[in-house]
């Protein structure tokens, strides 16, 4: 099969017929899962602190730290959050905070060891390529010394948050404190390396091109050619309202669910080497999400007990087993739910 270019992507998101996008993207899955087995996990976000020196202009979560809703979870505020979470079957949680400038690499690994001890049947999937390159920065270590520091205390592995565009110009504006792009590959390959998985993930919808949208699947490719070390592909639409970039009136409106699909669909085509590709319904809505089903994407994600990062944003949207189950069987697929290593633990 010839691999899709960049100028045949940057063609097919300006001026494909949606419909066919669509068909062209669901042949494609079909070719990878044969089956029409949809699958989710059951997990719950934990936000462990919002405070962040950060301050990205697409955020409307982060607090400093004298902020009066400022806070850091106590690991008992924590475990009590993994037992609500065990209560409904879940099996994975999903760390990530505010990048809390004065968190040292002890203050993880405690919590990693702790949780680890008292609940050994969760997995742990945390903490952010910004977070690592920061903890890397005030502990004084490399990056490969912070991972591997993790994962003996009990990480298993690492989420794409942070990507947003993998394009510095667009990074410079919406996050210019953040790491660049060859960081956030760098925190990625370094964990590949040391045999730890991560997610890809990609944030469209503030001041980003075709192009620019396209250059971010293109690292990302290169990357999973080098190393094969990314799960999945994940990607949602900037949720503006109550953001700096919307307050500036950098970005006026959030992205319509006409760009979601498009996008998604030639994610799929020219993400030819991700397997699992996630549908994003926590910021497009259960129906959105689950027409995505049909423009490419696999899984459903999370049940997403707590969210709070988007929510601040804006988009509040929830959805429990019952329901997904109920949207992957209404387009005829076969629901199951996944670990985090996309290992079936259930068929329904």
């Amino acid at each position: 099969m010839n691999r899709l270019t960049e100028k045949e992507a940057v063609e097919l998101i300006k001026y494909a017929d949606l419909k066919e996008l669509g068909e062209m993207a669901l042949k494609r899955k079909r070719e990878l899962h044969p089956k029409k087995i949809t699958t989710f996990v059951v997990d719950r976000n934990i936000n462990y602190t919002n405070v962040c020196w950060v301050d990205c202009n697409f955020c409307a979560f982060y607090r400093h730290g004298k902020d009066d809703d400022a806070y850091v979870l106590s690991f008992e505020e924590i475990g009590k959050k993994i037992e609500e979470l065990q209560a409904i079957g879940g099996t994975q949680i999903l760390f990530q905070g505010g990048v809390h400038p004065k968190l040292k690499i002890q203050w993880y690994e405690e919590l990693l060891e702790w949780i680890s001890k008292n609940y050994p049947d969760i997995t742990i999937h945390g903490f952010s390529a910004i977070e690592i390159d920061y903890i890397a920065r005030i502990s004084k270590l490399s990056y490969k010394e912070v991972l591997e520091r993790l994962k003996a205390k009990g990480l298993f592995s690492i989420p794409g948050a942070g990507a947003e565009i993998l394009v510095d110009k667009v990074r410079d504006i919406i996050a210019p404190k953040k790491l660049d792009t060859k960081d956030w590959l760098e925190v990625h390959k370094e964990a590949h390396k040391i045999g730890m998985k991560s997610t890809a993930t990609m944030m469209f919808g503030s001041v980003e091109s075709d192009e620019d949208i396209v250059e971010h699947f293109r690292v990302l490719r290169e990357l999973q050619d080098e190393t094969g070390g990314f799960r999945a592909f994940i990607m949602w639409s900037f949720q503006p309202y109550g953001t700096k970039l919307y307050k500036d009136g950098l970005v006026k409106t959030k992205a319509s669910p006409n760009r979601y699909l498009r996008l998604l669909a030639v994610a799929r085509l020219y993400l030819d080497n991700f397997k699992n590709i996630q549908s994003s319904w926590v910021t497009q809505g259960s129906y959105i999400g689950q027409l995505a089903l049909l423009f490419g994407a696999n899984d459903l994600g999370s049940t997403m007990m707590e969210e709070n990062v988007v929510a601040a944003a804006g988009a509040v949207n929830r959805m429990n087993q019952e329901q997904m189950i109920s949207l992957i069987k209404d387009i005829g697929e076969f629901p199951a739910k996944r670990d985090t290593a996309y290992n079936i633990l259930e068929r329904f």
